[in-house]
Protein backbone atom coordinates (compact mmCIF):
# COMPACT_ATOMS: atom_id res chain seq x y z
CA UNK A 1 0.00 0.00 0.00
CA UNK A 2 1.62 3.38 -1.17
CA UNK A 3 1.19 6.73 1.15
CA UNK A 4 -1.53 8.21 -0.87
CA UNK A 5 -3.40 4.94 -0.56
CA UNK A 6 -2.91 4.80 3.21
CA UNK A 7 -3.86 8.63 3.56
CA UNK A 8 -7.54 7.41 1.93
CA UNK A 9 -7.91 3.99 3.08
CA UNK A 10 -6.88 3.73 7.05
CA UNK A 11 -6.28 7.54 8.04
CA UNK A 12 -10.05 8.74 7.78
CA UNK A 13 -10.67 5.57 10.47
CA UNK A 14 -8.94 7.85 12.70
CA UNK A 15 -11.86 9.33 14.31
CA UNK A 16 -13.90 5.76 15.12
CA UNK A 17 -10.66 4.56 16.18
CA UNK A 18 -10.73 6.95 18.81
CA UNK A 19 -14.29 6.83 19.91
CA UNK A 20 -13.66 3.00 20.05
CA UNK A 21 -10.67 3.76 22.41
CA UNK A 22 -12.43 6.47 24.35
CA UNK A 23 -15.31 4.23 24.94
CA UNK A 24 -12.99 1.45 25.75
CA UNK A 25 -10.31 3.63 28.28
CA UNK A 26 -12.73 6.63 29.40
CA UNK A 27 -10.05 8.70 28.58
CA UNK A 28 -8.89 10.77 25.90
CA UNK A 29 -5.47 11.32 26.27
CA UNK A 30 -4.90 7.57 26.46
CA UNK A 31 -7.09 6.88 23.61
CA UNK A 32 -5.23 9.08 21.47
CA UNK A 33 -2.18 7.78 22.55
CA UNK A 34 -3.57 4.55 21.27
CA UNK A 35 -5.17 5.56 17.59
CA UNK A 36 -1.10 6.84 17.09
CA UNK A 37 0.03 3.55 18.17
CA UNK A 38 -2.74 1.79 16.32
CA UNK A 39 -1.72 4.23 12.65
CA UNK A 40 1.72 3.67 13.41
CA UNK A 41 1.30 0.26 13.59
CA UNK A 42 -0.61 -0.49 10.35
CA UNK A 43 2.15 2.45 8.20
CA UNK A 44 4.76 -0.04 9.32
CA UNK A 45 2.86 -3.16 7.99
CA UNK A 46 1.49 -1.10 5.25
CA UNK A 47 3.15 -3.77 2.32
CA UNK A 48 1.18 -6.65 3.95
CA UNK A 49 -2.44 -5.09 4.43
CA UNK A 50 -3.33 -6.49 1.26
CA UNK A 51 -3.68 -9.87 3.12
CA UNK A 52 -6.40 -8.47 5.12
CA UNK A 53 -10.04 -8.37 4.00
CA UNK A 54 -10.87 -5.62 5.75
CA UNK A 55 -8.22 -2.88 7.02
CA UNK A 56 -11.16 -1.22 9.18
CA UNK A 57 -11.92 -5.09 10.99
CA UNK A 58 -7.79 -5.10 11.67
CA UNK A 59 -7.63 -1.25 13.08
CA UNK A 60 -10.21 -2.56 15.50
CA UNK A 61 -8.68 -5.32 16.71
CA UNK A 62 -5.83 -4.09 17.36
CA UNK A 63 -7.30 -0.91 18.87
CA UNK A 64 -9.17 -3.41 21.33
CA UNK A 65 -6.04 -5.40 22.08
CA UNK A 66 -4.02 -1.85 22.51
CA UNK A 67 -6.93 -0.60 25.06
CA UNK A 68 -7.23 -3.77 27.00
CA UNK A 69 -3.21 -4.14 27.24
CA UNK A 70 -2.89 -0.75 28.69
CA UNK A 71 -5.95 -1.25 31.00
CA UNK A 72 -4.28 -4.32 32.28
CA UNK A 73 -0.34 -2.15 32.88
CA UNK A 74 -2.22 0.12 34.50
CA UNK A 75 -3.59 -1.77 36.84
CA UNK A 76 -1.18 -3.91 38.02
CA UNK A 77 1.03 -0.70 38.28
CA UNK A 78 -1.76 0.49 40.57
CA UNK A 79 -1.67 -2.62 42.50
CA UNK A 80 2.00 -2.51 43.10
CA UNK A 81 2.66 0.74 44.49
CA UNK A 82 6.09 0.64 46.40
CA UNK A 83 5.83 0.92 50.30
CA UNK A 84 7.89 3.26 52.20
CA UNK A 85 9.56 1.32 54.74
CA UNK A 86 9.98 2.49 58.94
CA UNK A 87 13.12 2.66 60.27
CA UNK A 88 14.58 5.31 63.60
CA UNK A 89 15.28 7.73 61.23
CA UNK A 90 11.77 8.34 59.28
CA UNK A 91 9.72 10.73 59.81
CA UNK A 92 7.25 10.71 62.50
CA UNK A 93 3.90 8.74 60.86
CA UNK A 94 1.70 11.63 59.82
CA UNK A 95 4.65 12.91 57.47
CA UNK A 96 5.32 9.34 56.17
CA UNK A 97 1.48 8.87 55.19
CA UNK A 98 1.69 12.12 53.37
CA UNK A 99 4.80 11.06 51.45
CA UNK A 100 2.90 7.53 50.58
CA UNK A 101 -0.14 9.45 49.36
CA UNK A 102 2.18 12.01 47.87
CA UNK A 103 3.90 9.01 45.67
CA UNK A 104 -0.13 7.22 45.20
CA UNK A 105 -0.96 10.29 43.36
CA UNK A 106 2.22 10.65 41.54
CA UNK A 107 2.06 6.88 40.50
CA UNK A 108 -1.61 7.84 39.64
CA UNK A 109 -0.96 10.81 37.14
CA UNK A 110 1.93 9.00 35.49
CA UNK A 111 -0.49 5.88 34.90
CA UNK A 112 -2.61 8.91 32.44
CA UNK A 113 -0.09 10.19 30.80
CA UNK A 114 0.37 9.61 27.27
CA UNK A 115 1.64 6.14 26.19
CA UNK A 116 5.08 7.59 25.02
CA UNK A 117 5.48 9.71 28.37
CA UNK A 118 4.36 7.41 30.40
CA UNK A 119 6.98 4.40 28.87
CA UNK A 120 10.15 6.97 29.04
CA UNK A 121 9.18 8.26 32.41
CA UNK A 122 9.03 5.28 34.06
CA UNK A 123 12.51 4.13 32.36
CA UNK A 124 13.80 7.01 33.27
CA UNK A 125 13.51 7.43 37.00
CA UNK A 126 12.17 4.27 37.89
CA UNK A 127 14.26 1.83 35.87
CA UNK A 128 17.09 4.21 36.14
CA UNK A 129 17.53 3.78 32.79
CA UNK A 130 20.06 6.36 30.64
CA UNK A 131 19.00 8.65 27.72
CA UNK A 132 20.94 7.37 24.88
CA UNK A 133 19.58 3.89 26.10
CA UNK A 134 15.86 4.65 26.44
CA UNK A 135 16.10 6.46 23.32
CA UNK A 136 17.77 3.46 21.28
CA UNK A 137 15.09 1.28 22.87
CA UNK A 138 12.01 3.08 21.39
CA UNK A 139 14.12 4.02 17.96
CA UNK A 140 14.22 7.68 18.34
CA UNK A 141 16.62 10.15 19.24
CA UNK A 142 17.99 11.43 22.72
CA UNK A 143 16.59 14.80 21.80
CA UNK A 144 12.92 13.23 21.22
CA UNK A 145 12.97 11.39 24.82
CA UNK A 146 14.54 14.73 26.81
CA UNK A 147 11.67 16.55 24.91
CA UNK A 148 9.28 13.64 25.98
CA UNK A 149 10.63 13.61 29.74
CA UNK A 150 10.62 17.51 29.65
CA UNK A 151 6.84 17.77 28.38
CA UNK A 152 5.64 14.19 30.84
CA UNK A 153 7.08 16.00 33.97
CA UNK A 154 6.00 19.30 32.77
CA UNK A 155 2.20 17.21 32.69
CA UNK A 156 2.84 15.21 36.07
CA UNK A 157 3.83 18.97 38.30
CA UNK A 158 0.46 20.61 36.81
CA UNK A 159 -1.62 17.69 37.32
CA UNK A 160 -0.05 16.81 41.26
CA UNK A 161 -0.90 20.62 41.80
CA UNK A 162 -4.35 20.44 40.47
CA UNK A 163 -4.44 17.89 43.39
CA UNK A 164 -4.02 20.01 46.41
Amino acid sequence: MDKNRFKTEVLPLRGRLFGYASRMLGNSDDAEDIVQEVLLKLWFMRSELYRYNSVAALSYMITKNLSLNHLKTARRKREKLPEISVSREDPPPDLQLQEKESLRNVMSIIDKLPGLQQAVIKMRHLEGMEIAEIAQLIGSTPEAVRMSLSRARKRIKELFFEMR
